[in-house]
């Protein structure tokens, strides 16, 4: 076998210099899995650090995000133009790339954003399908492996074993998982919490299991040879000591979190001979590394012309032209999430998306009627069942997204948007563009009760930087929406959908060719008394509002805004004139929790609940609320009148 260990030593300073310069960080897991690190990059993952975006290489997780500085060293000794040697002495540093955790910069090798643990197994799970549907797409003998290091903290949250399981049923062999097994945690030996049979575990699952010696090069290579040929996703559960060849922290969780110390730095270099200076690798051993992805020139130089379709704007705009003609005369009332399923008929086999749903299919309308489904027969397929495993989907789509190969979307009730809160706003901080569906948005959908109807969720969605919210009102609201989803490259969008039907009352109202996220649906656009905003299900209620109270002599604009996110994104002065009165005084209606609405008009002057709902026909829940034409009038009336 070569000599791994000086090139692993080479991760290992890299490492303890950047977090003892930083005085922060975490020496122990790069130190303990550098000769993992060292075996793989050197002899099996297939990359090219000239090259970053090469569509066909191998992609390498880092789900044990608090290890960065591992996945730094390996990108800047392996070559990668925008990881220097500036970057790893500035660990964890305002404006610099080498952030205390991986944040997702593919042009330098991080594939994707990992924090909090056990989402880099789901990312990768998302990457493994992305990159097995392509190659079975592009009719190549085998798929670009996706190799994940994990840590015991990720096998404990529970969003892993949502992931495994997908990935055993999908026999998802180009997904290689590593172990980093050093029984130490924070607060100390795993065994305080975790004493779980993790080898059974994911053979329960489907998985292929080896487990080995982290530190036996030799064993090392020959897992690695091994898993090479797998017809279903490998663990490899490596036996590691955590702060490798520290003398009084190795094996310690003192070597977890915090900067070895200076005096433990020198001796940790004199026990393993490193007599470099800081931040210095010596010129023969930095040569190995960066000579180490030649290996791969030969299948660089084969597929490096392969590319993937995308959808245009202009491919985007042509199919939703065919769909509002197709659609423009449908006057019946509709469920929007049907009204979105009429807009996923449209989508054809060759369109590089690819959709699914937590278990919720028929309720959430989310297949296509042209979409085969994607399993481990079919991996080609558009439609994924992801089981009812929310959480563990939000992060799946996540590392598809990040592929950037298919525009991916899936769909469960708005309610459960709780269980998927962790991706999401890891989306948003990517900047990468999941649309997730959520139907069922409101206490309308009755009789399933409060622990189904939505109350804080949607403003919840809206506080996400970096997002877009989209909650329509009728089918043409609802083309529109997504339309500007599909369009959006570089943030997550959520199409929020009702249960009950609604008639379609925007039709002649909506100029979808100039969609601002709101627009006059009812009433005057000037010389109005007062201004009602509502969104979705609450438009046609609003509508009968500003009907009722002309009686009373009060005219009202109604104004849909079936997204909030587009519209601030206005100019303040189309914004302001949209929402002008000569009372100034501005309602809204929506149902659900009435905070986010502050920003817009008065405590007093929003109608909508602050409590859960309840069990019961989706009209008597609304009446019990005071969310009816008659009441939302009658206290309209005395404000007005009295003012």
């Amino acid at each position: 076998m070569k000599n791994y260990t000086k090139l692993a030593n080479c991760i290992r300073f890299l490492s303890i210099d950047a977090v003892e310069k930083a005085k922060s960080g975490h020496p122990g897991m790069p130190m303990g899995m550098a000769d993992i690190a060292t075996v793989l990059f050197h002899d099996f993952l297939i990359h090219n650090p000239k090259d970053p975006n090469w569509l066909l290489r191998d992609r390498f997780v880092l789900s044990n995000g608090h290890g960065s500085m591992l996945l730094y060293s390996l990108l800047y000794l392996t070559g990668y133009k925008k990881l220097t040697i500036s970057q790893i002495k500035n660990f964890r540093q305002l404006g610099y790339i080498t952030a205390g955790h991986p944040e997702y910069e593919p042009d330098a090798g991080i594939e994707i954003t990992t924090g909090p643990l056990g989402q880099g197994i789901s990312n990768a799970v998302g990457m493994a399908i992305a990159l097995k549907k392509l190659s079975k797409e592009k009719k190549l003998s085998k798929a670009p492996k996706v190799y994940v290091f994990c840590g015991d903290g990720c096998l404990m949250e529970g969003i892993s074993q949502e992931a495994i399981s997908l990935a055993g049923h999908l026999k998802l062999n180009n997904l290689i998982l590593i172990y980093d097994n050093n029984n130490i945690s924070i607060d100390g030996p795993t065994d305080l919490a975790f004493s779980d049979n993790t080898n059974l575990r994911f053979k329960s699952v489907n998985w292929e299991v080896h487990s080995g010696k982290g530190h036996d090069h030799e064993n090392i290579y020959k897992l690695l040879k091994k898993v090479q040929i797998s017809k279903v996703p490998c663990l490899l559960n490596f036996k590691t000591t955590i702060g490798f060849g520290s003398p009084n922290k190795s094996a310690k969780a003192s070597s977890h979190g915090s900067p070895l110390g200076s005096e433990e730095v020198k001796l940790t270099r004199s026990k393993l001979s490193w007599n470099e200076k800081p931040f210095q690798i010596p010129d023969k051993l930095l040569k190995i590394w960066r000579n180490s992805s030649t290996k791969n020139l030969q299948i660089y130089k084969k597929t490096k012309s392969i590319s993937h379709t995308t959808l245009s704007n202009k491919d985007i705009d042509k199919l939703f032209s065919k769909i509002e003609i197709d659609l423009k005369d449908f006057k019946s009332d509709q469920a929007t999430r049907k009204s979105s399923e009429a807009i996923l008929h449209y989508f054809k086999e060759d369109h590089p998306i690819l959709g699914g749903s937590a278990d919720l299919t028929g309720s959430n309308n989310t297949k296509g009627k042209q979409m085969s489904v994607l399993d481990s027969m079919n991996t080609a397929g558009q439609y994924i069942h992801y089981g009812v495993r929310e959480h563990g989907m939000a992060a799946i789509m996540n590392g598809i997204a990040a592929t950037k190969i298919y525009k991916t979307y899936s769909g469960t009730f708005l309610s459960f948007a709780d269980y998927m809160k962790p991706s999401l706003r890891l989306a948003a901080l990517m900047k990468i563009n999941p649309i997730q569906v959520f139907t069922h948005d409101s206490i309308g959908l009755g009789e399933d009760g409060p622990t189904h109807q939505p109350i804080e969720q949607i403003n919840m969605l809206r506080l996400i930087p970096n997002s877009y919210v989209f909650r329509p009102c009728d089918l043409k609201e609802t083309i529109v929406c997504w339309r500007e989803a599909l369009k959006i490259k570089d943030a997550p969008s959520f199409i929020c959908l009702s249960r009950q039907n609604l008639p379609q009352i925007s039709n002649k109202k909506l100029d979808s060719k100039k969609f601002k996220g709101a627009y006059v649906i009812y009433g005057p656009k000037i010389n109005n008394d007062i201004t009602i905003i509502a969104t979705g299900s609450e438009v046609p209620l609003a509508v009968n509002v500003a009907v009722r109270i002309r009686g009373d002599g009060i005219i009202a604009k109604v104004i849909s805004m079936p997204s909030t996110s587009v519209f601030e994104k206005q100019s303040k002065t189309f914004n302001n004139n949209l929402l002008k009165s000569k009372s100034s005084e501005t309602f809204v209606i929506e149902a659900g929790s009435t905070m986010y609405w502050n920003k817009y008009t008065k405590y007093e002057n929003i109608f909508g609940l602050d409590n859960f709902g309840a069990s019961a026909p989706g009209n008597e829940v609304f009446r019990k609320f005071g969310l009816t034409t008659e009441i939302i009038s009658n206290k309209i009336i005395r404000k007005i009148k009295t003012k």
